[in-house]
């Protein structure tokens, strides 16, 4: 029985590994249920029996990669205890690593193919990325009560930063001499240079008041 269950899982996450490759190169629309199983190497009729219709691949798609953007950053929510600025940046790189993945169907949560989901289906989608809003304007929020950011609009700030993020799906790749962690660090020091008001200087300074104030100050 638990190998039974084994095996259908591990089924249906490659169906869906090839649906998102599919969704990617030739848009959702343009996907038919044949091509799915074609790329997974079955007959079309095998596929209904793991999926109901291609809005529900669709829709498992969309909701494992909210759930891997947001899982990671869950518990930042209600963290009073660390740096917001180490929370921000641990956003950032989570962020970007999900989209940046070979998946890449991250693309799908911000064009048309929420379109394509039935009310409720959509509906969880949204709510989804409702959290991951919540959540990094949180963390926003808290630095400027903190006094690392000067006062400003937190819900543009968040759609700012999240939106670098996902257009880098768009140009990024490894062989332009940038890796994902490099990309990540200069995301970061971009947002934090913009939040804190100044020009030059800023992630340093400001990273450098966070190790002060975690360590205490400087004792002489």
């Amino acid at each position: 029985m638990i190998q039974s269950e084994i095996k259908t899982g591990f089924q249906k996450a490659k169906m869906l590994e090839a649906a998102r490759r599919l969704f990617w190169e030739k848009g959702y629309n343009a996907t038919s249920m044949r091509d799915i199983a074609v790329s997974y190497g079955c007959r079309p009729a095998n596929i209904y029996n793991f999926f109901s219709d291609k809005e529900e691949i669709l829709f498992e798609v969309l909701r494992e990669e909210m759930e891997q953007i947001i899982i990671p950053i869950k518990h930042l929510e209600e963290d009073d205890g660390s740096s917001p600025i180490e929370q921000l940046k641990f956003i950032i790189q989570s962020h970007l690593k999900v989209t940046l993945s070979y998946r890449r169907s991250a693309k799908l949560l911000f064009d048309v193919a929420l379109d394509s989901l039935s009310p409720d289906k959509r509906k969880t989608i949204i709510d989804l990325r409702d959290d991951y809003d919540r959540i990094i304007r949180k963390v926003i929020r808290r630095g400027m009560d903190a006094g690392y950011f000067p006062e400003m609009d937190v819900k543009l700030a968040g759609f700012m930063i999240a939106s670098m993020i996902t257009r880098t799906r768009i140009w990024f790749h490894p062989k332009k001499g940038v890796s994902v962690n490099e990309l990540a660090d200069f995301i970061s020091k971009f947002a934090f240079h913009g939040l804190d008001g100044s020009s030059t200087g800023s992630y340093e300074k400001l990273l450098s008041r966070t190790l002060h104030t975690r360590s205490g100050g400087n004792k002489r």
